[in-house]
């Protein structure tokens, strides 16, 4: 029996996520997408990068968000 090869190998991020497939995802145009709106939103507030806070999107919404803790805006890893 041959050795299975898993499908993304290397460096991980804290969420699980390889970076080989974070660096792919973001080229994809939902990828994109998500990361040009969550930079937009971010200036929009002025949060600074290194802030507690993260720029939480309302539901629904691509446009309008605020201000949120990083602990309450991101999925929990288990």
């Amino acid at each position: 029996m041959a050795a299975s090869k898993t499908r993304f190998s290397g460096p991980k991020y804290a969420n699980g996520n390889h970076k080989s497939q974070q660096k792919a995802y973001n080229k994809t145009k939902k990828g994109l997408a998500l990361r040009v709106n969550a930079n937009r939103l971010r200036r929009q507030l002025k949060i600074k990068k290194g802030s507690p806070n993260d720029a939480a999107h309302y539901p629904g919404s691509t446009t309008k968000g605020r201000a949120q803790n990083r602990s309450k805006n991101r999925a929990r890893i288990a």
